[in-house]
């Protein structure tokens, strides 16, 4: 069976620019739908996944996935025709939604209705027979078998949260047997996820962007200053709920579209919002920190009762909230769960693979679902093709270095004399962390070379820390993970501490307070990277790198060897190792070869 998952809703943000013009650019991105993907799930196991910004190069786009549609039909030698079923994460009901205002009547006609998606299907690929095939999934349920069926447990407790999906921003399932029972759900009203939101652009940054930035710089903040201003905006409720009585601040529907009541209820609290790309104040790190210590008390005042109620000890959880990867380090110390797993892709893209993954379990109730490693569904090129496509640069020095012990002691030394390498191999990884394959990788021990690479490579805020990667056989040494338990940090969704007599000596790797977005590698899950740490920790006794993902300032990761040439020359990286192939900016005078 040959499962197609699409996410996105394609005119999303053009209808609100066209019916609300006079908005700010970051009003225009209040919008659901955003971040399209495509899946090619065949006898539920991913043949391909990737989404479309990285074809695009418009980050976060919600256009139709068709480049990334196409490039997984390539990729897995399948036509267009021989799919079987195509699965959109949304499954909007106009029954379940007021459409007596006209301009909610015409989103969900130009939007939201799933009928849309035929629209652009037949558009596409107008030599195939769509009828019957397109099966809407509720995009909560999409999300929970993105977590579930990849997860390798039989039982566990699944648990999605986001800003919304059709009418709910929460929603507490039991995964047994094969299927998704849904125990409880928040409503979209309620939205813990939105909060997060609204508190972004509060604090200066994008919505459904730039939430990571908010994590990064709660860690510097105090989180009792405006905790007890923070926790009135939301009330912890009997039977593991909670509402969040902030968000009815927004009255209308123009407000709902903007968050404009919500926002001035914030100033009217918290002070006046930080205008975007002004200084940021002591004030705003606090604010972050104690919104951050909030959603945290949610989510394990949500989880420790439904654990107790289902007896369930695993955990499988998604949706956009479980990228905080803060929150996730305080629910796996909780010590609630046996174990945890949640899916590289858990925002907006990965419903593509869940939709394909839940169509796949209802079509085929049988399907045995393979535990996920590394989800690495993205293109690749061969050496071959990578020589075609940068061999001719006259504006870069371009070696080819077959020999792989030769390339890897090269990467080495540079690296330990303080060279900033782009990392380009194998097939892209699924999701928005960068997990080793499209990578920029440094020497992670002097804090120093994490404000270079800030200020001067990735042109972002200085308060934003990077990631240690590190070999599955040191990662218990360096970092306070036990024994055992490496497998829950592969695709770097937990921080953790940085052991203290370690912290010294990982500077460039360590946040603020102490902790550390940790992946952790296995020589089976991506055998060169862990070579080159190996051979980083033979020049210099630590087997761990920094890794940030290939792309400059508003720029997808990588995608291509001409992106990937011009990104090194673009951000002045010092080396692109890329396949077979270095690749250096030439220097006045010097000739290519």
């Amino acid at each position: 069976m040959k499962v197609l998952g699409i996410s996105g809703l394609h005119n999303s943000v053009d209808f609100k620019r066209r019916e609300l013009p006079d908005l700010s650019e970051r009003e225009y991105r209040i919008v659901q739908g955003l971040d399209s993907a495509a899946a090619l799930v065949v006898d539920g196991v991913v043949r391909a996944a990737a989404a479309e910004e990285r074809y695009t190069a418009q980050k976060a786009t919600g256009s139709f996935p068709v480049h990334a549609i196409r490039d997984a039909l390539r990729r897995a030698a399948i036509t267009a025709d021989e799919i079987d079923v195509v699965a959109h994460g949304f499954a909007h009901r106009a029954a379940e939604l007021d459409l007596s205002d006209p301009y909610l009547a015409s989103r969900y006609a130009e939007v939201y209705d799933p009928d849309v998606q035929l629209t652009w299907l037949r558009q596409e690929f107008p030599d195939v027979d769509w009828a019957g095939k397109l099966v809407p999934v509720p995009h909560h349920l999409a999300h929970a078998a993105s977590a579930y069926y990849p997860s390798g447990y039989d039982d566990a407790l699944v648990l999605v949260a986001d800003g919304m999906g059709e009418t709910e921003s929460l929603t507490v399932a039991a995964g047994t047997g094969g299927k998704l029972e849904v125990l409880h759900r928040i409503p979209a009203l309620h939205s813990i996820g939105t909060l997060y939101g609204v508190f972004t652009m509060y604090l200066g940054f994008d919505i459904l962007m730039d939430e990571y930035k908010v994590m990064g710089l709660a860690a510097f903040g105090d989180r009792r200053a405006h905790f007890a201003q923070m926790s009135q905006l939301v009330k912890l409720l009997d039977g593991g709920t909670f509402t969040v009585a902030g968000l009815a601040a927004d009255r209308n529907l123009r407000e709902r579209e903007t968050h404009r009541g919500v926002l001035a209820m914030l100033a009217e609290r918290f002070g006046p919002p930080r205008t975007p790309g002004t200084p940021i104040e002591q004030r705003h790190r606090d604010v972050a920190a104690a919104l951050q210590a909030v959603v945290e008390l949610c989510l394990v005042h949500v989880l420790r009762h439904f654990r107790r109620e289902t007896g369930l000890r695993d955990l499988c959880y998604a949706g956009g909230v479980a990228l905080n990867c803060s929150a996730n380090g305080v629910i796996a110390r909780s010590r609630l769960f046996d174990r945890i797993f949640i899916p590289p892709g858990a925002g907006d893209d990965g419903s593509a693979v869940g939709a394909a993954l839940y169509a796949q379990a209802q079509q085929d109730p049988a399907t045995r679902f393979p535990a996920m490693s590394m989800p690495y569904w993205g293109t690749s090129f061969t050496d071959e093709e990578i020589g075609a496509a940068i061999g001719g640069r006259t504006d870069a020095v371009v070696r080819h270095v077959p020999e792989r012990a030769r390339l890897l002691a090269e990467t080495a030394e540079a690296l330990e004399a303080g060279e900033v390498v782009s990392w380009f191999q194998g097939a892209m990884e699924f999701g928005p962390r960068a997990l080793g394959n499209r990578s920029i990788l440094a020497d992670p021990r002097d804090e120093r070379m994490r404000d270079h690479i800030n200020a001067l490579i990735k042109r972002r805020e200085d308060f934003r820390p990077f990631a240690p990667v590190v070999t599955v056989e040191a990662a218990s040494t360096y970092f306070e993970i036990e024994p055992g338990d490496e497998e829950r940090f592969r695709h770097m969704l937990f921080t953790t501490r940085t052991r203290s007599e370690h912290r010294a000596s990982l500077g460039a790797v360590t946040h603020f307070d102490g902790t550390a977005r940790v992946q952790v590698v296995t020589r089976e899950g991506n055998p060169l990277l862990w070579e080159l740490l190996t051979a980083f920790a033979d020049r210099t006794g630590i087997p761990v790198l920094l890794n940030t993902s290939f792309n400059l300032r508003g720029q997808p990761i990588v995608r291509t060897p001409e992106i990937a040439v011009d990104t090194l020359l673009r951000g002045g990286l010092d080396r692109l190792v890329i396949g077979g192939y270095v690749v250096t900016p030439a220097k006045a005078g010097e000739e290519r070869r």
